[in-house]
């Protein structure tokens, strides 16, 4: 016997409806209704009608096998045979996270793909793995991040077993997983939550549709939908770690943030599994609460992307000032970001036409990710070029080496690794033709707006632009990626056994630069990285007994002093 139960707090009636048979449903509190079914179990297929209405699946729908439109299907998170030989986790700040999308990585671009490439993935010497959202979209591939059953995994990538056994085979081999959740929206097929109850509000707009109701009437259970949600991953899938899409736009003047809401109910879920998890945020305001204590005031999330190092390092390595790279483009400014995390942070930004951000003063760097490139920095381009198709081969590494010895936890995107040449581009695959139309359409505009040709733009409806982004794992073996890999294998073993590059204290990284000469040296208590972002040699004061651990490019170190080619790098033990 199983009960079934939806939250619908204006309904009058409520059937669930397991085909061909419809069931009355009772009426508990606060919205609620349920039912009890002798007959249904797992693997049982059903729907809720309101009033008499089309039937919709479950809003909290465990699976849809048959895509969002289809009936919920019912499962047992209990019966799978977990085999994590004693995983207990590893805390946020000794992470070298690897970000892939499940569709594009493989071949096959299914969950027990990325387990087939888990080799690769220990021999790189990465210890966590990012996936970008694997919750139902519309259409067999997407990026993920339109997506609207929140519960379910997306069943093109495979069933849910099949996603537990990816998190049990990579905890097997000591890699963390952390799942990308988008919570500030939902996609716009498939999308029947607004049928149940004030899941969204007109209070706010989002670039995506109207925004989720987080502090007006009913907000009480669309926030614990949204928490459930979490803890569902973190317990039922044991993820590791979430990432939470775009904070910005989850508006909510509530006195207790939901954000703060859920970081207090994760910390309560990891005290009673005795395993770590931790939450990750995509936030654009540069606002240090987001990263700070509960008990300072504020939402106690561990830790969130930093873009103004991103931007800071890629205006600098690529030379583009379009958009908001205007508001970069110094070497100051990336000295700044090393040393302080935010370059705005409270200054006047030209892209935004206002002073932005707020000091994270005090704050340790374990709080913020660092990142060459991500699956936004790459897809949002008119056409995915990857920073190997703007940097050459030596600017990859010079970029690759502030990444991983940044006082920051650093981030990997699928392929960068080996300087991938295939694109990551944006693509959709909505069977409705009218919002196929659309999106292809505000795409075209989207780009305009930033320069690009639309013509020069790929359909995202095309089969072929999904195609095209699919990961060619013939290139690490052959030059120049495989030169590439080795660097970044050398660079990740050496961040996770020099001690230096695993202090987080900003009272431990001094930086300084030349502007004119596009050289910069930065000093983590017992490392020193010199750099030289520029055109042409520079020489650069190094400690006197310095001890070479890696270098790229023409480098000659002689009585404290280091000679640095173009676009060379030198990392040296104090």
């Amino acid at each position: 016997m199983s009960e079934l139960r939806v939250w619908a707090p204006a309904a009058g009636s409520v059937e669930v409806v397991v085909p061909p048979r419809r069931h009355a449903m009772e009426r508990a509190e606060r919205g609620w209704w349920r039912a009890e079914l002798p007959d249904a179990g797992p693997g049982t297929d059903y729907l809720f009608a309101i009033d008499g209405g089309e039937p919709r699946p479950d809003p909290r729908s465990p699976w849809q096998p048959d895509g969002v439109h289809g009936p919920s299907r019912l499962v047992d998170h209990g019966s799978f045979g977990w085999d994590e030989r004693g995983w207990s986790g590893v805390p946020h700040q000794s992470l070298v996270i690897y970000e892939l999308h499940v569709g594009t990585f493989t071949p096959q671009g299914t969950f027990a793909g990325v387990a087939s490439r888990l080799d690769h993935l220990v021999d790189l010497g990465v210890n966590a793995i990012e996936l970008c959202p694997v919750n139902a979209f519309s259409g067999r591939w997407g990026w993920g991040y339109d997506g609207v059953d929140l519960f379910s995994p997306h069943p093109a990538y495979g069933s849910p077993d099949d996603l537990k056994a990816l998190v049990d085979r990579c905890h097997a081999a000591g890699i963390a997983v952390i799942l990308d959740v988008v919570y500030n929206h939902l996609g716009p097929s498939g999308n029947y939550l607004a049928d149940f109850g004030p899941y969204f509000t007109d209070a706010y707009a989002t670039p995506w549709g109207s925004a989720v109701n987080l502090d007006g009437p009913g907000s009480f259970e669309v926030r614990r939908f949204i928490v459930d949600n979490a803890l569902m991953w973190l317990e039922d899938y044991r993820f590791d770690g979430l990432r939470l899409d775009a904070i910005h736009a989850m508006y909510d003047r509530s006195a207790i943030h939901i954000l703060e809401q859920l970081a207090a109910e994760v910390d309560a879920l990891q005290a009673r599994l005795g395993r770590t998890k931790f939450l990750i945020a995509e936030s654009d305001l540069n606002d240090p609460r987001v990263v700070t204590e509960r008990s300072a005031g504020g939402f106690g999330i561990d830790a969130q992307w930093n873009d103004d190092f991103h931007h800071s390092l890629h205006a600098l390595l690529t030379g583009e000032r379009a958009g908001y790279y205007a508001d970069f483009g110094r070497v100051a400014d990336l000295a700044k970001a090393l040393r302080s995390a935010f370059v705005y942070d409270g200054r006047f930004s030209r892209f935004r036409d206002r002073t932005h951000g707020k000091a994270p003063s005090g704050l340790p760097g374990h709080r913020f990710l660092a990142y060459l490139q991500n699956h936004d920095q790459v897809g949002n381009r008119a056409r995915g070029e990857r920073s190997s198709h703007l940097m050459s081969p030596a600017r990859l590494k010079l970029g690759a080496a502030l990444v991983l010895t940044a006082p920051f936890v650093p981030m990997l995107f699928m392929g960068e690794e080996w300087g991938a040449t295939t694109p990551f581009l944006y693509f959709t695959s909505h069977p409705e033709r009218e919002l196929e139309r659309a999106v292809s359409a505000g795409r075209r505009r989207e780009f305009a707006a930033f320069g690009w040709d639309p013509a020069e733009i790929p359909d995202p409806q095309d089969p072929a632009t999904f195609a095209a982004s699919k990961l060619d794992w013939d290139e690490p073996r052959r030059p120049p990626h495989d030169e590439l890999l080795a660097w970044h294998r050398d660079l990740i073993a050496l961040r996770r056994a020099e001690p230096s590059l695993n202090r987080y204290e900003p009272s431990d990284v001094q930086v300084t630069y030349d502007e004119d000469d596009r050289s910069l040296v930065m000093r983590r208590a017992g490392v020193v990285v010199a750099c030289n972002l520029g055109r042409r040699p520079v020489t650069v004061p190094v400690p006197l007994r310095a001890a070479p651990l890696l270098s790229s490019g023409d480098v000659d170190l002689r009585r404290g002093r280091a000679r640095l080619g173009p676009d060379a790098v030198l990392i040296c033990r104090r």
